[in-house]
C-alpha cells in the first residue's frame, strides 16, 4: 500500500528512534511505500525539503511555530494554517501518488481538511493515532474556557475535533481509559471503529553494565552510591511543575536518593529558580540532551519518573514510559487519577503510583522504591514491554482493518 502519514511530531529520518519513525519503519519493512509530512517550524529557520530514503519519502515542510506554548495565540494561528499548508504540499509533492491509507496523529486536531482531501481524491482509508485530546486538555489546565470569549476558541476547536473523529475510519487510542473517555464524551462515534492501539517502539535494550554505569555517572556528576530517580522530557504546564518542585523539596534531606531532572519547556524557569535558591545537594537540573546521550544517561539511573498535572480530566499516557521500559528502569508515576498509566505500572509489577496532589503518598512511594527488589521489577517490566508496546503489534492491529 501507499501510506501517507501526517504529523507535527518531528523526526529527522525514518531511521530515527521515535514512536512515529519506528512505526513507519515497520510498515516499510513489511513492503509498504511510506510518504510522511513533518514540520520544519519557522523558528528553526529551515526550508521545505523532500528526502527520499529506502522505501520512504519524508517531506520536511516549512510551517509556523506549531509546538511550544510560549505564545498561545501564535501557536493557535499556526495550527489553524496547517490544513491549507499540508493540502498544498500534498498537491505539489505527491500529486502522482494514489494513497491507500492516510494515518495521522494528534496533536493537532486541525488535519481534518487535509485528511478529507486525500480520502476524496484517492478513495483512501483513514486511521487516527490519538495521542492528545484537545481542546479539553487546554480547558483542564485553565488555558481556555468553555464560556466567554475564550469559549469561542473552545467551540471552534471542539468542532474541529469532532470532524476529525467523524472523518476517521478507525481511531487508535493509547489505553483503555483513553478509549472510554472518547466514547463517553463523543457518543456519536461508532464504538466499532475505536480500539486500543498504544504508543509503541522497535524495542532496543538500553540497559548498561556496571562499568559503563559508573563511567556515565562520573561524566555527569551523578553519585555512584545512591539510587537515582530521573525525570526526562518536557517541563511545561502538563507536567504540574509546581507540584514537582514540592516533591523535590520533600527529598532534600534524603541521603539514599538522588534526583535528576532533564528537559526543557515553558516551566523550566521555575525549576531553575528553585535550584538556585535551595541549592539542593542530592539533586541536579540539566537542559535537554541529544537523544542518544539522554538514553545512555537514563540507562545509568535506577527509577524513571512521570509527572502529570492533577487537574487533568483527560487520560494522558506519556510515551516517555517506553524510554524507561527500554532501559529497564522501574517507574514512579505521579499523576492525576484519570489516567490509567499508574494502574498499568502497578498491576504490571514494575513501579509505583502517587496522585499528583498528595505529597505524603509521593514520599511513601519513594521510600517504597528504595526498599524494593529492582531485579524482579526489571524483568516484569521488560516482558510487559515486549508483550504490549512493540511496533509489530501496533502494525498488526492497524493492518487487520485493511
Amino acid at each position: 500500500m501507499n501510506i501517507l502519514f501526517l504529523t507535527i511530531g518531528r523526526f529527522t529520518s525514518i531511521e530515527a528512534n521515535s514512536i512515529y519513525a519506528d512505526l513507519l519503519r515497520c510498515f516499510r519493512n513489511f513492503g509498504h511505500e511510506i510518504y510522511a509530512i513533518t514540520p520544519y517550524e519557522k523558528r528553526n529557520g529551515k526550508k521545505t525539503e523532500l528526502v527520499h530514503e529506502k522505501g520512504a519519502h519524508v517531506l520536511h515542510l516549512e510551517t509556523g511555530d506549531v509546538t511550544g506554548a510560549s505564545n498561545l495565540i501564535k501557536k493557535g494561528i499556526a495550527q489553524m494554517s496547517l490544513e491549507p499548508t499540508y493540502i498544498k504540499a500534498i498537491k505539489q509533492h505527491f500529486s502522482d501518488v494514489k494513497f491507500d491509507l492516510v494515518m495521522y496523529s494528534t496533536p493537532p486536531i486541525t488535519f481534518s481538511k487535509a485528511v478529507e482531501f486525500v480520502k476524496k481524491r484517492d478513495g483512501a482509508k483513514s486511521y487516527l493515532l490519538l495521542k492528545d485530546i484537545f481542546p479539553q486538555n487546554a480547558v483542564d489546565l485553565g488555558m481556555i474556557t468553555t464560556s466567554g470569549i475564550k469559549g469561542l476558541i473552545y467551540k471552534y476547536f471542539r468542532a474541529k475535533e469532532k470532524k476529525l473523529y467523524a472523518l476517521s475510519d478507525y481511531i487508535g487510542c493509547m489505553s483503555e481509559a483513553n478509549l472510554k473517555y472518547i466514547l463517553d464524551h463523543n457518543p456519536e462515534i461508532d464504538s466499532g471503529k475505536v480500539e486500543v492501539c498504544p504508543n509503541s517502539v522497535e524495542v532496543i535494550d538500553r540497559t548498561v553494565d556496571d562499568e559503563m554505569k559508573s563511567k556515565i555517572r562520573a561524566k555527569y556528576g551523578i553519585p555512584q552510591n545512591k539510587k537515582v530517580f530521573i525525570y526526562g522530557g518536557n517541563l511545561g504546564k502538563p507536567q504540574g511543575v509546581s507540584f514537582l518542585i514540592e516533591c523535590l523539596k520533600s527529598q532534600e534531606k534524603n541521603e539514599e536518593a538522588f534526583f535528576l531532572i532533564v528537559g526543557d519547556g515553558t516551566e523550566f524557569g521555575k525549576l531553575e529558580t528553585y535550584f538556585e535558591e535551595a541549592n539542593p545537594t542530592n539533586m541536579k537540573l540539566m537542559k535537554r540532551l541529544p537523544k542518544d546521550d539522554y538514553d545512555k544517561m537514563a540507562g545509568a539511573c535506577d527509577v524513571g519518573m512521570i509527572f502529570l498535572d492533577h487537574r487533568f480530566t483527560i487520560p494522558n499516557f506519556p510515551s516517555r514510559l517506553l524510554a524507561y521500559m527500554q532501559a529497564r528502569l522501574p517507574v514512579l508515576a505521579v499523576t492525576d487519577p484519570n489516567t490509567d498509566i499508574g494502574k498499568v505500572i502497578v498491576d504490571g509489577g514494575f513501579g509505583w503510583w502517587s496522585e499528583s496532589n498528595n505529597l505524603e503518598k509521593f514520599i511513601y512511594e519513594v521510600n517504597a522504591a528504595l526498599r524494593s527488589d529492582f531485579h524482579a521489577a526489571q524483568d516484569k517490566e521488560y516482558r510487559y514491554l515486549l508483550d504490549h508496546f512493540t511496533v509489530d503489534k501496533a502494525y498488526e492491529k492497524i493492518m487487520r482493518h485493511f
